[in-house]
């Protein structure tokens, strides 16, 4: 599927399984960031959507006035952070590489890379709109 020139309605048609839409303040600066902090793709950046691959999985950013209609929208903060108790668990990127990036792409270090007793070495890294991302590598 080409990311670029697909439409919304074949787009929407062929998800399947778990997908995963994040509501952020600014698309355009969140896919910068997760391009330079994780080596992600995104695609048909706009100011209210992108589609964004990492790896295999592919999942979506839309922007908050995109949910207008949508009563979901009446839960999210105004200001502040919106993503606490999600984690976003990134399988396949080092934790200490994307921690050197992190804070000069706008990202907080809310945890440096760390060894784990579960096995992994992983970073908590908290986004402007407060979603944690995190890092992680088998030991």
């Amino acid at each position: 599927m080409d990311y670029e020139t697909v439409s919304a309605e074949e787009f929407g048609g062929s998800l399947r399984g778990m997908g995963l839409n994040l509501l952020v303040r600014d698309v355009r600066q969140q896919c910068a960031m997760l391009e330079a902090v994780f080596g992600m793709t995104a695609h048909r950046v706009s100011a209210d959507f992108a589609i964004v691959r990492y790896g295999t999985a592919v999942f979506q950013l839309h922007a908050d006035g995109t949910y207008s209609a949508n009563p979901y929208l009446s839960f999210l903060p105004e200001a502040g952070p919106r993503g606490a108790g999600a984690e976003l668990r990134l399988y396949d990127s080092d934790p200490d590489e994307a921690a050197a990036r992190a804070e000069a792409n706008g990202m907080l270090i809310m945890q440096p890379p760390t060894d784990k007793p579960h096995g992994l070495r992983e970073t908590y890294l908290i986004c402007p709109d407060g979603y944690a991302w995190v890092p992680s590598r088998p030991l």
